[in-house]
């Protein structure tokens, strides 16, 4: 039996819990099929609501849902979260002792959520019978969090069995299907809960799948007859930017105290380039820590929150950490190596600008990157998974090389259809950064002197022949004789790394899978020797040089403000007063987060100080109009934030 509630009540609980007064885009849609107790799969971009989109109707609904997530080291921030917003929450996983999780479980099992249960199958009628009524109304819990992992739990599934739940939600659904670009297998046995719990809904998220990989997540799952939600991927506020990589340490120094002060995540591929990266960063006077399976546990965490409450500017990771950020402030995310897939770029670069403000993302490419991705695509036993890891490398390598839009590229790639018209804002290319150059001749230099010197060299070498060098090993082999030695030498060593990366991209020419890579020509190869195919590449007019987004946000700029003088007109506030009225709301905001052990974005979003500069609310009815100041925030915080603004 699905619980009646209308739109208005909807719109009522959604300003009353988050302090919204209008959904984002597909949440109600999302919410009341969830309401219905309908099957759900949802593909929702990073930033759109997902969470919203299980945690209202976990209110609204009798009993609680079970949020499944891989997400381990979010959970306490995400339980915080919801706490305060008066949902109440909990976690079960690996980081609590085993007293906690008994705990839990008995606190669980103490409910009377109940349900009948016919051996290890609860009877739908049961639960359709239960009494409804809003979260404020009963006793017990919301929400739970647990990890797929504690379906393994004999101890969780009996009292899931005794006390089951008003629904499932499935986070990062995507890790179910071994076509994704993040398979785990303890998500398979999430199939298993169709069968296990025939009478309670399932409600699938994920950010990132092709068509292909969300086909296989309905049926892995075993979703029956769902509502399919597929919200658009494009994330306009996001600023996308391909810069060949040169000197990496200097780049990202660049990058770095370009945006200084502002909050940003740095990926690297391995736990040495981590640690060099932020060691760097440390030596130039950047805040910057380290994220990666090799630290302790407890250093790993300690980072991560100081990074999550405003202590570091900067954490530089792995791609695992990317999985566990829910920081909506993140203001660029910059890839120093190049992603194995598109979707794992797409996912990891949309942790930046949650928020909805302008954000950066920047990939350093170059043709080491590939060499070193193909070699280890090589060492993969399973054919299958070779081959998926090759066509995922070769869309990669298309991106990074392209000179068309590159948010185009990013949604044709998950199956939607974008306007490629040049517009601000979007990428380096729309923004005219980037120019298409024929270097055809240039082209047919590199595979000359490849075929001269017997393709046994790789990158380097054929460059120091280009370009004339007089290097002991060029001479020992005799290779400053041929035709080609220092046909290039009016132009730099950059330069023809470019084009042989250019070349690798367009597969032009090949580089051996191999420890110490070489290059090789294709049967392509002969017809650009022979003039009969041209080749261009992109070139950058600035290697690095700050984006338009990132100037037009600045140190978090704040709109032009309003302030309320007499209750009948307002007068504007210049930027430079709301400036500094939005970093003492700022630094109120960190001050109470660290008083109550919680991200600073648990307490209010930068969006939402924003808005109270704007409004400078003076009594606590003004407050409760800001943006994301609910019930229970406008008790918790309202008065303390609005004698900040009343001191102004």
């Amino acid at each position: 039996m699905a619980v009646s509630l209308s739109r208005r009540d909807l719109h009522a609980e959604l300003l009353r819990l988050f302090g919204y007064r209008e959904f984002r885009p597909n949440q109600r849609e999302v919410i009341e099929a969830v309401v219905a107790r309908r099957d759900v799969f949802v593909v929702m971009p990073t930033g759109g609501g997902k969470s919203l989109c299980y945690q209202l109707p976990a209110v609204v609904l009798p009993g609680y849902c079970v949020v499944i997530s891989p997400l381990i080291a979010l959970m306490k921030d995400q339980v915080d979260a919801a706490r305060v917003n008066g949902i109440r929450s909990a976690l079960l996983n690996s980081s609590l002792d085993p007293a906690e999780r008994a705990e839990t479980l008995a606190a669980l099992d103490a409910r009377d959520c109940g349900a009948d249960v016919v051996g290890t199958h609860v009877d739908p009628s049961a639960v359709a019978a239960r009494p409804s009524g809003t979260g404020a109304e009963r006793d017990g819990l919301d929400l739970l969090y647990v990890a797929p992992e504690r379906f393994s739990d004999p101890a969780f599934t009996a009292v899931l069995a005794r006390r089951p739940p008003s629904f499932f939600a499935i986070d990062e659904a995507h890790c179910v299907s071994e076509w994704g670009h993040d398979f785990r297998p303890d998500y398979l046995r999430l199939g298993e809960l169709a069968d296990t719990y025939p009478g309670i809904p399932i409600a699938a998220f994920t950010a990132t799948a092709t068509l292909k990989v969300q086909r296989d997540i309905v049926e892995r799952l075993r979703l029956r007859r769902p509502h399919v939600v597929r919200a658009s991927f494009d994330r306009p506020n996001l600023r996308y930017t391909v810069c060949p990589k040169k000197k990496q340490t200097a780049q990202i120094l660049s990058f770095v105290q370009e945006r200084a002060g502002l909050p940003g995540i740095i990926y690297r591929s391995t736990r040495k380039r981590v640690e060099q990266t932020a060691a760097a960063l440390q030596a130039a006077g950047i805040r910057a820590l380290p994220y990666h399976a090799g630290l302790e546990d407890a250093v790993r965490a300690g980072n991560q929150e100081r990074f999550q409450r405003d202590e570091a500017e900067v954490i530089v990771a792995t791609i695992a950490f990317g999985m566990g950020i829910d920081k909506s402030n993140v203001r660029y995310v910059l890839h120093a190596d190049l992603p194995k897939s598109l979707e794992g770029y797409y996912q990891e670069s949309g942790r930046a600008g949650r928020d909805g403000e302008p954000a950066d993302c920047i990939l350093l490419a170059g043709g080491s990157d590939i060499a070193t991705a193909r070699y280890f695509i090589n060492q993969m036993a399973d054919p299958d998974q070779q081959a998926r890891a090759s066509r995922a490398l070769a869309e990669m390598i298309r991106y990074a090389g392209s000179i068309s839009c590159r948010r185009s590229q990013l949604l044709r790639y998950f199956g939607q259809e974008h306007d490629a018209s040049p517009r601000p804002g979007c990428c380096d290319v729309c923004a005219g950064e980037v120019r298409s150059v024929d270097i055809t001749r240039d082209a047919q230099i590199v595979m000359s002197a490849m075929a001269r010197t017997g393709q046994r060299f790789g990158v380097g070498y054929i460059v120091e022949v280009v370009v004339g060098s007089d290097s002991e090993r060029i001479r020992s082999r005799g290779h400053h004789q041929i035709k080609t030695w220092g046909v290039g030498a009016d132009k730099p060593a950059p330069h023809w790394r470019r084009v042989i990366d250019a070349l690798l991209s367009q597969r032009l020419i090949e580089q051996t899978e191999e420890k110490f890579p070489t290059l090789r020509l294709t049967e392509t190869s002969r017809t650009v020797l022979s003039g009969a195919r041209p080749v261009a590449m992109a070139e950058h007019y600035a290697v690095s040089g700050r984006s338009r987004s990132s100037r037009l946000f600045g140190q978090g700029a704040v709109r032009g403000a309003r302030h309320r003088t007499d209750g009948e007109g307002y007068r504007v506030i210049d930027a430079s007063e709301s400036q500094r009225l939005f970093e003492r709301l700022r630094a109120l905001r960190k001050q109470v987060a660290d008083e109550q052990g919680v991200p600073a974005y648990v307490v209010f979003t930068d969006r939402t100080l924003r808005d109270m500069v704007e409004r400078r609310p003076a009594t606590m009815d003004e407050m409760a109009e800001v943006h994301g100041v609910g019930k229970q925030k406008l008790a918790r915080y309202g008065e303390r934030f609005a004698r900040a603004i009343a001191l102004d």
